[in-house]
């Protein structure tokens, strides 16, 4: 049981270290000044599932979710 504890960790830490440098990589919601004057329906504004922030962001949702469940696994039997 303490390997699987410490590979969970392990992976766990993991996770934190992607989600940090996934975070940072990504584009505030305001970036440019083409939110400004209305310039963001342009084509990568209309299909950024297939962009590469789009890639980003359900990259950074899967890992949230993960992140999330393995904090409560391993918190189980902490007390």
């Amino acid at each position: 049981m303490a390997v699987l504890r410490t590979i969970l960790t392990i992976v766990f830490i993991l996770i934190c270290i992607a989600l940090v440098v996934l975070v940072l990589m990504q584009e505030g919601k305001s970036a440019g000044l083409g939110a400004i004057s209305g310039a963001a329906e342009t084509y990568w504004g209309k299909n950024k599932g297939r962009s590469m922030e789009g890639t980003l962001v359900k990259i950074t949702k899967i890992l949230a979710a993960a992140f999330i469940i393995l904090a409560a696994v391993l918190n189980i039997n902490r007390f």
